[in-house]
């Protein structure tokens, strides 16, 4: 699944006349791997190893490539630093206010309330965003003892 992805995604890349470095590669790669909604800071962190050349603001200047091409959403929810998803279908987040960890759900009947939003205001809706926060099981467990 993960290399169906990535081909397709570096296919779009080359369909909007993006030259795929190694490092483009290698960060659209991890951003596809991982679950984990990895700020700039992690990414680089995780490549630097591979890419020792490789600096932060090359990290950042290939997530906005991505953003504007459409392969990457950037999650900001208030904290200091931005964290990218790779965009796959729509889906939910629900986020832990002790550790920020962020998880991903899927409820496709929130389409039915943009369809309603719509109907009953006269917008066009382009799109809609839903947070949920909570605290994380292993939050829980720390302050249980």
């Amino acid at each position: 699944m993960v290399e169906n992805q990535l081909k397709e995604a570096l296919d779009s890349l080359k369909d909007t006349g993006v030259r795929i470095t190694p490092q483009r590669h290698a960060i659209l790669e991890y951003l596809i791997e991982s679950m984990s909604h990895p700020t700039a800071d992690d990414i680089y962190k995780a490549l630097e190893g591979k890419f020792p050349n490789m600096s932060v603001a090359t990290v950042y200047n290939n997530l906005r490539v991505f953003r504007e091409v459409g392969l990457v959403k950037e999650l900001t929810y208030g904290d200091a630093s931005s964290r990218f998803d790779f965009v796959t279908t729509h889906h939910y987040h629900v986020i832990c206010k002790s550790c920020g960890k962020i998880v991903d759900f899927h409820y496709p009947g929130l389409d039915e309330v943009e369809q309603l939003a719509s109907h009953v205001t006269g917008f066009t809706v382009g799109n809609h965003r839903l947070e949920i926060y909570g605290v994380c099981p292993d939050c829980s467990g720390k302050e249980a003892h």
